[in-house]
């Protein structure tokens, strides 16, 4: 059924139009960007030549190091803690007993993905600055947290649901314990749709600015708020170059992501 509403939508008038204006749209400025970070001289409108002169300096920035660093240990932690949690929810609702409520612990649950991202940022420094804790990476990393069980328990739930409950029920047949059943069993499994949930909170947490924004303080800058404060002293070539390098590995994280979960249509 959803092929064949897929080739109807593509027969539709300016289809094909609307979409390549869409694709123009996002994707040129992009290219742009990683292309004069490429740019032998200052300009961000004049080709000077080709050189790797900003990528060098970017590397040598400690100012960059820094951020790059504190976003690692912040995206590694927030992403580890939320998938963690996303796999215990996960199972509650997919394979724990039906409960008074279930739909209403979904979508708070899944509530960071509704409610704008901005709200969600002012929220968290408001309850961090109510029960008094000290903004800094630790409240960075517990907001990131938060917000990205949802991307991490989509497809943990979605591998889950996949799989049929009576592989469990062979392994308690045989004497395995609860543990045993999930450990050696499910568990190896759920792999693909973990790992791919752990890939997607980690480049959300990385490239997150918004929420980070609000509840850094001193000594807590990351990457986008690094990168933010340089366009605001003056635009450059090596701020292109940092933008395609956080492009880059996006891309190779998100592509990961997606070549495993595919792994669950197997």
């Amino acid at each position: 059924m959803m092929a064949g509403h897929a080739e109807k939508l593509k027969k539709f008038p300016g289809f094909l139009t609307v979409t390549i204006g869409c694709l123009v749209l996002l994707y040129a400025p992009m290219i742009v960007i990683s292309v004069y970070s490429f740019n032998a001289t200052r300009s961000i409108t004049k080709w000077g030549g080709f050189s790797l002169g900003w990528y060098a300096k970017v590397f040598a920035n400690p100012e960059i190091q820094r951020a790059t660093v504190n976003s690692l240990v912040i995206a590694v932690s927030a992403s580890t803690l939320a998938t963690l949690l996303a796999l215990l929810a996960a199972i509650a609702m997919v394979r724990g007993r039906a409960f008074r409520g279930q739909e209403g612990v979904y979508v708070l649950i899944n509530l960071p993905l509704l409610v704008p991202e901005i709200i969600s940022a002012v929220g968290s420094l408001i309850f961090f600055l109510a029960i008094g804790i000290s903004l800094g990476l630790m409240t960075v990393m517990i907001a990131h947290t938060i917000f990205c069980i949802p991307f991490a328990y989509l497809p943990i739930s979605a591998r889950l649901q996949g799989i049929e409950d009576h592989y469990e029920q062979a392994a308690r047949d045989l004497y395995a314990n609860a543990w045993q059943s999930f450990r050696y069993v499910l568990a190896p499994m759920m792999l693909p749709g973990i790992v791919s949930g752990y890939m997607l909170a980690f480049i959300i947490s990385l490239d997150d600015f918004i929420i980070t924004n609000m509840v850094a303080g001193p000594g807590a800058t990351t990457l986008p708020l690094a990168i933010y404060g340089m366009v605001r002293i003056g635009f450059t070539p090596e701020i292109n170059a940092i933008s395609t390098l956080m492009l880059l590995a996006s891309l190779v994280v998100v592509t990961l992501s997606y070549l495993i979960g595919r792994t669950k249509r197997n």
